[in-house]
């Protein structure tokens, strides 16, 4: 399940990028009752795509931003508690990386869900309810 933290340069110090990512993907994974799942755990991945300055925008201006995106399959994120809670907490964590300077309302997270049956991993395909019977084995 990849996380994509699309972030301008500046926004956080390069030296929190690692951090920052682990304290999104432990977020993610505590809120959905994964936290250790030996199925689950070593295939939350991601990614930090850093936008140069200048290239970023908000309201037709340049501006620094912080999106915070998930792809993952229909189960995740499916309760709205822990959709309420998850936005929350990644906004906190992107907050406190830019030492709580960036400011929150330039801070979004959205979560697109994947097509069931197109998880790859590994070379083969699965379905949500493959990856969720390998979640609740591990």
């Amino acid at each position: 399940m990849p996380l994509t933290l699309i972030i301008s340069e500046g926004v956080i110090p390069q030296d929190s990028a690692a951090d920052t990512m682990s304290r999104l993907t432990a977020a993610f994974l505590e809120l959905h009752g994964l936290a250790g799942n030996q199925a689950m755990t070593p295939n939350v991945i991601g990614h930090i795509q850093l936008v140069a300055e200048g290239h970023s925008y908000s309201g037709l201006e340049p501006a620094r931003i912080a999106i915070v995106e998930w792809k993952v399959p229909s189960f995740a994120f499916a309760e709205r508690n822990v959709q309420t809670a998850y936005v929350a907490r990644a906004t906190e964590i992107i907050h406190q990386a830019s030492g709580r300077t960036h400011p929150k309302e330039q801070i979004w997270v959205n979560v697109v869900h994947a097509v069931d049956g197109a998880w790859g991993i590994a070379g083969k395909a699965y379905t949500n309810a493959e990856l969720a019977d390998a979640a609740s084995h591990a």
